[in-house]
């Protein structure tokens, strides 16, 4: 599937309800395409939607939604809420045949979105999030006023109401060296390459933002495609704002939009627990290194995380905090490891949609079951 550059005039533009109405709309009536990639979370994908109700008063925005519940047998549950709170007129289900994962989720939906009108914007927004009043709006009305800007995320706040103003910088060797050692002296010397980075108050570029609140311009996808589907969990964001920045979009945080995020409600991994890494995030950590810096660069930053980790977990032995660390950790990254043969072939990105620079690569292709 070919991503088309919404094109704007003056003139009204039809464009069709979910119901299959067709109805014109002002051009200057922003569109934004919402997309919800569900797995075992109908409760916080309802709840989701709730917020994303209040937030359609906006008289600029024109806000719809695409579920994609990801084969998890969750689609009646949320079917049931959508249709006892009147949401269908801007609500869309799409039932995944498999969980693909993140990517493949969210690529569907952003299909299923093309499908009924170009969009002004696309916003991927996790299940266990929910968008505070004049989140989108924020997004939108700084996007519209830094046409260069490509993807922009807001800042979070936690469950519990606590500020959680975090981006990040794009994961590097030396950013390996500082996680893995775990020394003050190292984490202040090596502060200016540490992959998360702890924002303030103010609009700023960044490396990456998180994919649970991701704005994008279309013209990001008419240029990258989607997300890489090659990633089942994690680094997919990581990986478009990378492939983004090659195509000189940039990236931004911007605080005056706010959502809230439970975090690791809808995966196995949190950042609150120290449960041991499941394989896929090492399988996907293992892709983003290899095509961002090469096969030997991935050998080296291996190396480097090995030596670090293992440097780390001997001071917190020493400390009496083994028990502190990632289970498992340096054998499963070793395990995963692009230093083994296996480990090696690295296949191209792979997307159900890309645009005007980049053929499409479907792969085995599932078919869309729409409800």
């Amino acid at each position: 599937m070919s991503i088309p550059v919404s094109s704007r005039s003056d003139s009204e533009e039809a464009i069709a309800d979910f119901d299959g109405r067709t109805t014109a709309r002002p051009q200057h009536l922003l569109d934004v395409a919402v997309i919800i990639v569900n797995y075992r979370s109908a409760p916080l994908t309802v709840a989701c939607l709730r917020s994303l109700q209040m937030e359609r008063s906006s008289p600029a925005l024109l806000i719809r939604a695409v579920v994609v519940d990801n084969a998890s047998g969750d689609l009646a549950e949320i079917s049931r809420a959508v249709a006892g709170n009147s949401w269908s007129s801007w609500v869309t289900l799409v039932e995944a045949p498999k969980n693909g994962g993140f990517a493949y989720g969210n690529n569907l939906g952003l299909e299923r979105a093309y499908d009924t009108a170009t969009p002004s914007y696309v916003f991927l927004l996790n299940p266990d999030t929910e968008v505070r009043v004049g989140a989108i709006a924020a997004l939108v009305q700084f996007m519209e006023a830094h046409p260069k800007a490509g993807i922009a995320g807001p800042s979070f706040e936690t469950g519990e109401g606590g500020e959680w103003k975090i981006a990040f910088r794009f994961p590097s060797l030396l950013a390996e060296l500082e996680q893995g050692l775990e020394l003050s002296v190292a984490t202040r010397l090596l502060r200016r390459w540490a992959v998360v980075r702890h924002m303030g108050d103010h609009c700023q570029p960044v490396d990456w933002i998180s994919g649970s609140a991701m704005m994008i311009r279309p013209e990001v996808l008419a240029a990258v495609g989607g997300l890489d589907e090659n990633y089942f969990l994690f680094f997919e964001e990581t990986d478009l704002c990378r492939r983004a920045r090659r195509a000189g979009f940039t990236t931004w945080y911007v605080p005056e939009s706010r959502v809230m995020h439970i975090g690791g409600a809808t995966t196995s991994v949190s950042s609150r627990t120290k449960a041991r890494y499941p394989p896929y995030w090492f399988e996907s950590r293992r892709r983003y290194f290899a095509v961002t810096y090469g096969l030997a660069g991935a050998m080296l930053i291996d190396l480097v995380a090995v030596g670090a980790n293992l440097l780390g977990a001997a001071k917190r032995l020493m400390q009496g905090r083994s028990h502190a660390g990632r289970p498992s950790f340096v054998r499963d990254l070793l395990h995963h490891s692009v230093l083994w043969r296996r480990n090696r072939d690295i296949p191209p990105v792979r997307s159900r949609i890309a645009g005007s620079m980049r053929a499409a690569k479907t792969g085995s292709a599932a078919t869309q079951l729409r409800t």
